[in-house]
């Protein structure tokens, strides 16, 4: 079967570009600085408000025309409203684009990642930064960023414009303020410390709540519901208390800020009523001053508010961009100073060579090395059944994910129509190589969008061939809507043997060159291994099927088969041959073949 390989897109697995949360944000620097810049003109005509409810009062008081000012007036309330909706709108958009590309980041990154760094994340873990993590970045970087800035502004320009109007009365104003500042700012640096805490706790939580929905029926027939219960429990207890303190802090923030303002207020109205009892300050400019101090008291609050909602949005900035540092999946060297593409796989060489390969998972956080496969060495031709038994343990799936290259090997080489595996790009190697996985890996959806999961652009006739040739065709005719049958979360709505097809119809729609079958045919009945082994001599009149065995009566009539125990290969040969000269197969093989007739 030759197989043409189309030339490889960028590679899955470049590692260049990662990015993090802030070059995803800096791409929206124009629009944030443009709602900053809108929040600011909003700022200038609130600030101008007590001006000009002190010039309309000092018109009042000398009796002069008063249409002026309150035309006045009326224009700065209506350009503050108008450019804080303004604002409010730019940022809320720009807020929505930067957590959409944070998103289409991670998941990138995620769909990407090396299996070695990905498989020691918490996969609850996961999923809490991808959502909720996300949906605080983007309220870090947007809303409250500018809050920041615009209440900052207003701040600073209410301060200026009181200092004008009367020095001593402002430096009363700024003791009382700064004295709540400096306890606001205590508060945020503790705030952060207790944020950055719930979220790994919520993440904790999360990562718990995965674990046992996803193995749901083992954990009703163990009578474990209470025992989950109560673990469960106690990671939620364990984040309802971190953001109990969280909201504590929160709730202590504002107060602190309100106390100073409404002292100041107190301090400001009595010693400036008394000064303008004595005629050292006019009424006019006292109104103006408790005007801007009254405008300051929403924009303190908001400023400490918005630092809160940012100290909680940079924990939550932080685990994003751990999650994006995840190592990602290599490429291959093959290009212009490398060996030329693979463009087929010819009868006359191996499909697959495995030569002096060895390799040890790393498992936790500290890369603890579990050794699989010990000096591997073994061939398999480019047609015709090879098939791959021995105990647990042995290493057979492990082998397997090393052909897709899921992992790099520790030593040795594996070789893919002669060319050293990784040389070859990643997308070459996986359109040659179908897997068909131990756990039969069907998807919500249509029973359609399974069988063209990996050939999108599949026709009819090749559909109706892949369903044909994986013993379908009956099961799909009896569903109420054929091809186009919903199915549920990891394919519910068919039996495992039916799901089990299913995958491999759709490994054989992608027309490998190679297909990998990892205990495919465990979940079949006695019936449907029989019609299967017509189905893997066929397709293996086409291409290099290698298939672990559950069952050795699937794989009898192997055109080679593969003996493994403890992380090598004790011996090859064919059935008969093996059953006189191997003392592991011939134990294996004759407990399957005796028990046959009874199951």
């Amino acid at each position: 079967m030759a197989v043409h390989v189309k030339n490889a897109g960028p590679g899955v697995g470049a590692t260049n570009g990662a990015g993090s949360v802030a070059s995803v944000a800096g791409r929206h620097t124009g629009l944030l600085l443009t709602g900053v810049l809108l929040g600011l003109l909003g700022v200038g005509a609130s600030l101008a408000q007590p001006w000009a409810i002190g010039e309309l009062i000092q018109a009042a008081g000398e009796d002069a025309p008063m249409t002026g000012p309150i035309a006045q007036l009326v224009g700065l309330f209506c350009a503050g409203a108008l450019f804080s909706s303004l604002q409010a709108y730019a940022i809320g958009r720009a807020g929505e684009n930067i957590v959409f590309d944070v998103r289409q980041l991670l998941v990138g990154r995620l769909l990407r990642a090396d299996l070695t760094a990905f498989g020691k994340e918490s996969q609850g873990d996961i999923f809490t930064r991808a959502v909720t993590d996300t949906s605080l970045v983007k309220i870090a970087l947007s809303q409250s960023l500018a809050q920041l800035i615009v209440s900052g502004a207003t701040v600073i320009g209410g301060i200026v414009l009181m200092f004008l109007i009367d020095l001593w009365l402002m430096v009363i104003t700024m003791c009382c303020l700064g004295a709540a500042s400096i306890i606001s700012i205590a508060l945020a640096r503790k705030l952060r410390k207790v944020a950055l805490q719930n979220r790994d706790d919520t993440g904790a939580f999360a990562s718990d709540i995965q674990r046992v929905l996803s193995a749901l029926p083992t954990v009703k027939a163990s009578r474990a519901e209470s025992r989950e219960a109560a673990r469960i429990g106690t990671l939620a207890d364990r984040t309802r208390r971190s953001g109990i303190r969280v909201n504590g802090y929160n709730a202590l923030l504002v107060p602190s800020m309100n106390v100073g303002t409404q002292g100041a207020l107190a301090v400001v109205v009595g010693v400036g009523m008394s000064w303008v009892a004595r005629d050292e300050m006019d009424m006019a400019s006292l109104t103006t001053f408790i005007m801007y101090l009254f405008q300051l008291v929403s924009p303190l609050v908001m400023f400490f508010m918005g630092v809160g909602q940012f100290v909680q949005g940079r924990a939550a900035i932080h685990r994003v961009d751990e999650l994006a540092r995840l190592p990602q999946e290599g490429n291959g060297t093959a290009g212009a100073a490398g060996p030329a593409p693979l463009e087929a796989l010819v009868p006359h060489r191996p499909a697959v060579e495995f030569h002096d390969v060895r390799f040890s998972y790393r498992r936790g956080k500290q890369a603890e090395k579990t050794q699989v496969l010990d000096g591997v060495s073994f061939s398999v031709p480019a047609r015709g059944l090879t098939a791959v038994v021995g105990p647990s343990g042995a290493g057979k799936t492990t082998a397997f994910q090393l052909i897709e290259r899921f992992y790099p090997v520790d030593g040795g080489r594996i070789l893919l129509g002669g060319q050293d595996i990784e040389s070859l790009p990643l997308d070459t190697v996986r359109g040659l190589v179908g897997y068909v996985q131990q756990d039969s890996a069907a998807m919500r959806g249509t029973i359609r969008e399974n069988l063209t999961y990996a050939n999108p652009h599949a026709g009819e006739d090749a559909i109706r061939e892949a369903v044909e040739m994986a013993g379908l065709t009956s099961v799909i005719a009896r569903l109420p809507h054929g091809l186009d049958t919903e199915l549920g979360d990891q394919g519910s709505g068919l039996s495992g043997g039916q799901r089990q097809r299913l995958c491999i119809a759709r490994t054989l729609l992608q027309q490998p060159a190679i297909m990998l079958l990892d205990e495919a045919t465990s979940n079949l009945d006695s019936d449907s291994e029989r019609d299967f082994r017509d189905v893997l001599r066929r397709v293996s009149r086409r291409c290099a099927v290698i298939a672990i065995a559950h069952r050795i009566s699937t794989v009898i009539d192997a055109d080679k088969i593969l003996v493994m125990e403890a992380g090598g290969v004790r011996a090859t040969g064919v059935h008969h041959d093996l059953m006189e000269r191997d003392e592991l197969y011939r134990r294996l093989a004759g407990s399957q073949l005796h028990a046959s007739p009874a199951s």
